[in-house]
């Protein structure tokens, strides 16, 4: 056990650096507490990396941690939202941002995303493709998905042109999860 925030790696095996972790969040909670309300969105704490060194802190435990701050700075931002210009507005913010990922949602299964250039690894569109049907289903029919459940999608890598470029789904997935996280 670690004297900071969280568990340590056991042995020789790697995890988060334990000082920019508890660096990171304590700034987190200062602007959270004391800060001005934009001081740190959620996407930038959904984009925090950190270094891996032997003996760090365990990075599930972090990156759990990192999606219930996120949450608490969405719903803070969301009422604030609420409380100077209404629910009304609110959900029309929502509309608008989640009409961004319709283009894509459009799309025909294998062709939602670019490849990946050159050599550089992709995902399967399949999986990726299979979640963007889940979320049409959230959308078109109500059916249950939640924020932490697009968060902990996974794919499978594809390598070449009969790929998904990573990036741009990477931030589809991340828009995704802002847009749920309104509605949670």
């Amino acid at each position: 056990m670690s004297d900071g925030m969280f568990r340590t790696v056991t042995g020789l095996r790697r995890g988060y650096d334990p000082d920019e972790v508890d660096e990171f969040f304590a700034h987190a909670r200062s602007l959270y507490e004391q800060g001005p309300p934009t001081g740190l969105s959620s996407a930038q704490v959904r984009g925090v990396a950190f270094d891996m060194v032997r003996g760090g802190y365990v990075t599930a435990a972090v990156d759990a941690a990192l999606d219930r701050l996120e949450a608490a700075f969405v719903a803070r931002h969301r009422a604030q939202f609420i409380a100077e210009q209404g629910q009304d507005a609110w959900m029309a913010h929502l509309g608008a941002q989640a009409r961004t990922l319709y283009g894509r949602l459009g799309r025909p299964d294998g062709d939602r995303f670019a490849p990946p250039q050159g050599r550089e690894p992709g995902y399967e569109p399949a999986d990726v493709d299979a979640l963007c049907h889940r979320l049409i289903a959230y959308f078109d029919t109500g059916a249950p998905l939640t924020a932490a459940e697009l968060r902990s999608a996974t794919f499978r890598r594809r390598t070449g042109r009969n790929g998904y470029a990573e990036g741009p789904v990477d931030a589809f997935v991340a828009r995704a999860v802002e847009v749920l996280l309104g509605v949670e």
